[in-house]
């Protein structure tokens, strides 16, 4: 992999940080000089000089409850976006405060994906309406996936994130949302953790969370 990014999955740096320091001359590669844009090998002796020692960042996923705000259970970490009362499902917890601007920033493309239940039998046009765009106030939705898994239940990929905007978005279609559950955030997956648990992510999730946020 390039240089930059292994400093960055490393944390001493960011990808545009990395750089830096290696433009500074304080990165060697097997007692050398790096240069930017160098590819590094797993066999290759990578140091940092003068560089703090890399931040040790928390990165947990967290099944929220329903009929709970958005919170964080644990002390020192905040939650990545907001899952509004009603909903449950996954939330990322984190003490890394760059996750929060990748990962949200409407100029960024993440993937999220939810399970809904609606208190009606779906109409067969349904999941043509809802995945082609849907006019909520005065903005049309981007074009989203949508899977009808039952005749009240269907699963929607956004890569958007508007305040409650499956909710509205159904609503604009006359549709009542009875249940909303958020089982992934880019390749993060709720799977069985229980309601109201966490757990670490794993090295091969973080490393792939990461690498998609640019970091």
């Amino acid at each position: 992999m390039r240089i930059n990014r292994y400093l960055a999955l490393k944390k001493y740096a960011t990808r545009r940080g990395a750089d830096e320091l290696i433009d500074a001359g304080l990165v060697t590669i097997n007692g050398r000089l790096a240069k930017i844009g160098e590819i590094v090998e797993e066999t290759d002796h990578v140091e940092v000089r003068q560089a703090k020692k890399p931040k040790a960042y928390t990165y947990t996923a967290y099944h929220k409850p329903r009929g709970t705000i958005t919170h964080s259970p644990l002390p020192g970490l905040f939650p990545v976006g907001r899952l509004d009362k009603d909903s449950s499902g996954l939330l990322l917890l984190t003490d890394d405060g760059r996750v929060t601007d990748r990962l949200l920033n409407p100029e960024h493309t993440h993937e999220r994906e939810y399970v809904v239940t609606s208190r009606e039998p779906l109409r067969s046009n349904f999941a043509r309406q809802m995945s082609s765009g849907v006019l909520i106030d005065d903005y049309m939705t981007h074009p989203s996936r949508v899977e009808i898994i039952n005749d009240y239940t269907f699963r929607i990929t956004l890569t958007e994130g508007k305040k409650h905007q499956i909710r509205r978005m159904c609503a604009a279609l006359r549709v009542d949302v009875a249940d909303l559950t958020r089982v992934r955030i880019m390749n993060i997956r709720l799977g069985r953790l229980a309601v109201g648990a966490h757990r670490p992510l794993t090295a091969s999730e973080l490393s792939t969370f990461l690498k998609g946020l640019g970091l």
